[in-house]
C-alpha cells in the first residue's frame, strides 16, 4: 500500500483521487467539446452556446465543472467573461488521447491545432451529438 509524505498509509484511492478528478472532468462529451473549442483560442459562454447548440445553463454548468478543476479559466472584460484553458499540457493529453484512440481503431480528432476553425465547429458536432 502506497505512503503519504508523512508516512501514513494511504490507499490506492486517494492517491490516484487527483487523476480520478482529471479524468471525470473529461468525461463528459460536453465537457470535452468544449476544452477541445477553447484549446482553439478563448471564448464566452454566448459563444459555445451558439458553436455547440445547447442552453446557456447547460454550458454554464459545464464551464463551471471545468473552472473548478482549473482546467479552465475566466478573464473578465466589462460585463463579459472570456474562457481559455488554463493549463497548455492539456492539449498534450488531448494529443494522447488521439493517438490511443487511433490505435485502438477509434480515431477522433481533438486537437483543433490539426484543422481550421470551422473544420472544428463541424468536428464538435458531429463526436459529441
Amino acid at each position: 500500500m502506497p505512503m503519504s509524505p508523512d508516512g501514513w498509509l494511504v490507499s490506492a484511492g486517494d492517491v490516484l483521487a487527483p487523476a480520478v478528478a482529471l479524468f471525470h472532468s473529461l468525461s463528459d462529451g460536453t465537457r470535452l467539446a468544449i476544452v477541445q473549442r477553447l484549446a482553439g483560442g478563448e471564448a464566452r459562454v454566448v459563444d459555445l452556446v451558439a458553436e455547440l447548440g445547447l442552453a446557456q445553463s447547460t454550458v454554464s454548468a459545464h464551464v463551471a465543472c471545468l473552472r473548478d478543476c482549473d482546467l479552465v479559466v475566466g478573464r473578465p472584460e466589462g460585463r463579459q467573461v472570456f474562457y481559455s484553458l488554463a493549463r497548455p499540457e492539456l492539449l498534450e493529453l488531448l494529443a494522447s488521447a488521439e493517438r490511443v484512440l487511433t490505435a485502438t481503431g477509434n480515431a477522433v480528432t481533438l486537437c483543433p491545432n490539426r484543422s481550421t476553425q470551422s473544420d472544428k465547429s463541424a468536428k464538435v458536432r458531429k463526436v459529441f451529438r
